[in-house]
């Protein structure tokens, strides 16, 4: 198999490829969760973030401004509307409120359009 035209792609549109294991899982203003920021653009609050929850670790009353996807790799994610498990998939729209718990642990990938706004008055964009 050939990739004709490889070596002539500019450098911003090549694709990127990332090893989370190789990683270091990064702090969060948030007691109990780590993080490792696999994609983040700075303008538009655009992200994809591979997240590790503590066993009872809560992730505060906050508003998607954005879609946000999340797929469930190890333990469960719960609100007032669901729970996730391993291997299920859960999207909320753009001006979703909510407040989410992970009472034995967790590991997710979730995927923002835009920053989330946490009603500490703050947007926590990862782009930054």
């Amino acid at each position: 198999m050939t990739n004709q035209g490889v070596s002539e792609t500019s450098e911003e549109l090549r694709s990127h490829y990332i090893d989370p294991s190789k990683m270091e899982w990064a702090s969060t203003p948030f007691s109990g969760i780590k993080m490792k920021v696999l994609y983040a653009d700075k303008d538009s609050g655009m992200s994809t973030v591979l997240f590790q929850m503590e066993p009872g670790a809560i992730v505060p009353f906050h508003e998607h401004t954005g879609l946000e996807q999340t797929y469930m790799l190890e333990g469960s994610l719960e609100d007032e509307e669901g729970k996730a498990y391993p291997g299920s998939y859960v999207w909320r729209p753009g001006g979703t409120r909510h407040v989410a718990v992970a009472p034995r642990g967790a590991i997710f990938l979730s995927m923002f359009m835009s920053p989330n706004n946490f009603f500490t008055g703050e947007k926590y964009n990862l782009g930054q």
